[in-house]
């Protein structure tokens, strides 16, 4: 389970998480990230890409998870969204949004560990 936290840099965190870790560094590809109501929000014009806030990773048993307006964002290492041989996703994160999941689909969201 992934939760988008308030914070912009690492400067900001100031304890550890009780359960799983912080990842920082993550961009959004295809939508923006409003971070006053913490959810997916559709890209302002001619911005491809955006930095995520700091991301908090929680292990969870799949089964005992039950998610609502939550989007399953697949997490690529490069913005190919996948290297020569195939390989690229590395987990899925989950986004919290009001719009349908269909609309993110089709707008291919995505999370990526560099803008190039």
């Amino acid at each position: 389970y992934t939760e988008v936290t308030r914070y912009r840099s690492e400067e900001e965190v100031t304890e550890r998480p009780g359960q799983g870790c912080f990842v920082s560094g993550l961009y959004l590809e295809g939508a923006d990230w409003d971070t006053e109501r913490g959810c997916l929000v559709r890209s302002r014009p001619k911005v491809l890409v955006v930095q995520l806030p700091i991301l908090k990773v929680i292990p969870i048993e799949a089964h005992r998870l039950k998610l609502q307006n939550t989007l399953r964002t697949p997490v690529y290492t490069t913005s190919l969204r996948r290297n020569a041989m195939g390989v690229g996703l590395m987990f899925e994160s989950d986004l919290f949004t009001t719009k349908h999941m269909s609309h993110w689909v089709l707008q291919g969201v995505c999370l990526c560990l560099n803008a190039d």
